[in-house]
């Protein structure tokens, strides 16, 4: 179910009656934020060493694809305004 005001009935936001909605104290923010935080399913250790290896790996083959790119892409335009016959 959607909370999104259109939903409710409201155009601009505002809640419909003239009340104003109730803000949460900090108190409850923070038990709130501490009993979410305690759902997080952190990973082990070999999940972190696969996840950082998999990450690293994807980078570097994108900054050699990046690179080769770069590289035929800036050889072909100094060819095309130079006039260069080898390319």
């Amino acid at each position: 179910m959607s909370d999104t005001p259109a939903v409710h009935g409201q155009k601009d936001g505002r809640s419909g009656s003239n009340h104003p909605e109730k803000r949460t104290g900090p108190v409850t923010f923070y038990r709130q934020v501490v009993a979410e935080l305690r759902k997080v399913v952190y990973p082990t250790r070999d999940q972190l060493v696969t996840y950082f290896l998999v990450v690293v790996t994807f980078v570097l083959v994108m900054i050699a694809l990046v690179s080769l790119l770069d590289l035929g892409l800036g050889k072909l335009a100094f060819a095309v305004f130079t006039g260069a016959d080898d390319i």
